[in-house]
């Protein structure tokens, strides 16, 4: 037991350094972007070129001029669009440790979405790191250009939604201090069965999913730039279910309780009026 208890306890920090050694290099990789977008615009290509992974197998033929050509036309995509003062923000990293064909993606790689923007729009920026060089392979801008929007109403459409696991949470008490069967059935019900499910996100609005479950106590939660900020709350049917039948319960228990209260009344009375023996 002190064996396992062991190698659990090694599984465990192991774990835990090796994501904390992701989320540095991840924030790395954000200011590697930043930096070269900002060479970019001041048109230092040769500043993008030591940012670039050249060593690396896909980019072993690249040609040095194609690609400050290439530099140019993406610089001209940027500033028209977005101008030459940006903001940069992390927005989510995958790590890739298998070749994807259908992406073009190598193994070893890190994938990471930053989002840039100017006072008025954003923008999103798809870069491809190598693990070993902590270096860009591949950077492009995806097709995403859009006002800032305002997270007032996302934030009040989140008061909203933080009722339905505290709502789950109540049920889930109530079934606990009764004396239903098999409650951890119930307790399931309760936790996954929240749908259909409304969205509102930052950029799109509110949306409606008919066979969206919320698996976790109704409600999931997204905040990774404004493309990916977001509020998703499912109807609790399985709580609304359970909490009807605990009333329901109650008031049978309450009627028959009334029921044999008067039904001993009558019988005091019936007593009552016998006449005494002499």
């Amino acid at each position: 037991m002190a064996r396992i208890k062991q190698i659990v306890l090694t599984i465990i920090i192991l774990t835990l350094l090796t994501s904390c050694d992701f989320i540095s290099n991840t924030y790395k990789c954000k200011n590697t972007t930043k930096e070269f977008v900002e060479s970019l615009i001041k048109e230092d290509y040769n500043k993008c070129i030591d940012l670039m992974a050249m060593d690396h197998e896909m980019a072993k033929n690249a040609n040095i001029d194609t690609m400050k050509m290439g530099f140019a036309n993406f610089r001209q995509l940027i500033v028209k669009n977005w101008g030459k003062e940006l903001n940069f923000s992390l927005m989510k990293s995958e790590k890739k440790f298998s070749t994807i064909e259908t992406d073009n993606t190598p193994a070893n790689t890190t994938l990471v979405l930053v989002e840039f923007k100017n006072d008025k729009d954003f923008g999103v920026l798809q870069v491809l790191f190598d693990d070993k060089s902590k270096k860009i392979i591949n950077i492009k801008a995806l097709d995403v250009r859009a006002p800032i929007p305002s997270v007032t109403i996302f934030w009040l459409f989140g008061l909203v939604a933080i009722c339905v696991p505290i709502f789950n949470i109540y049920v889930i008490r109530q079934i606990s201090r009764s004396d239903l069967n098999k409650k951890w059935l119930k307790y399931l019900a309760v936790i996954f069965l929240n749908v259909p499910s409304i969205t509102y996100a930052a950029v799109n609005g509110l949306s409606f999913n008919l066979l969206n479950f919320q698996f976790l106590l109704g409600v999931s939660f997204g905040y990774m730039g404004y493309l990916y900020t977001y509020w998703t709350v499912g109807i609790p049917l399985g709580g609304i279910y359970w909490i009807w039948k605990l009333r329901q319960r109650k008031g049978e228990v309450i009627e028959t309780e009334l029921l044999t209260d008067q039904n001993v009344e009558n019988e005091l009375i019936i007593d009552n009026e016998k006449p005494a023996l002499e």
